[in-house]
């Protein structure tokens, strides 16, 4: 059975479980959802699909799951990949939770405020703010990526992927590559991985689609 993940382009939460899945060798399609004309927001979707009214959704015959990181654990579980060695997953799960925590959900309500909100309702304040953390914890991936070529261990894992989620989208939100040579070599390394796509081509939705 095909396994469906409901997702979008333009969500680096979705990517994180897009990633995995499509480098797993699992039979999968995504199934698009139209976040920007409402359809997380719609009574049905929380009903149906995910009451918690969000991306990525994975179904999978009777099981359904939500949350990146436990579709990313799930993946982990049918495949035996991206889960590190045995004596790992703990920092792995580590990673997962800092880059939720830290990373991912700055980076992702950064870009949207910078990028989706229409211009006279983009809060400055707000999103200076929101820039300064994001650049602690770019610091934090850069140094910790200083003398390795993965987050954990000797191989591409979940915690990469959670980690890069937001980190190949070109719209800004504080981001530049060439400022933090480690994390560019990193990302470098992913997008080096036999059948690495970007998320505009991995998952349908574009912001050109509503241009």
């Amino acid at each position: 059975m095909t396994i469906q993940l409901y997702c979008f382009g333009e969500s680096g939460n979705a990517y994180k479980a897009a990633l995995p899945l499509s480098l797993s060798g699992l039979d999968w399609e995504p199934v698009y959802v139209d976040f920007f004309a409402g359809q997380t927001r719609a009574p049905e979707y929380r009903s149906d699909i995910n009451e918690m009214g969000e991306v990525p959704v994975l179904v999978d015959g009777e099981v359904k799951l939500t949350q990146s990181g436990v579709i990313q654990q799930y993946i982990t579980d049918r495949t035996g990949k991206f889960g590190g060695a045995p004596d790992e997953k703990y920092e792995v799960l580590r990673w997962v939770l800092w880059d939720n925590h830290k990373l991912s959900s700055i980076a992702g309500m950064t870009r949207f405020m910078m990028n989706f909100l229409p211009e006279d309702k983009r809060p400055a304040q707000v999103i200076d703010v929101m820039k300064g953390r994001l650049k602690a914890a770019y610091a934090v991936l850069d140094a910790h990526l200083k003398d390795r070529d993965w987050i954990v261990g000797d191989g591409v894992t979940n915690a990469d992927f959670c980690c890069c989620g937001y980190l190949f989208y070109p719209e800004p939100f504080g981001f530049d590559r060439a400022e933090w040579p480690a994390i560019d070599r990193w990302l470098t390394n992913i997008q080096s991985i036999d059948g690495w796509k970007h998320p505009y081509d991995l998952m349908p939705g574009n912001p050109s689609d509503r241009a």
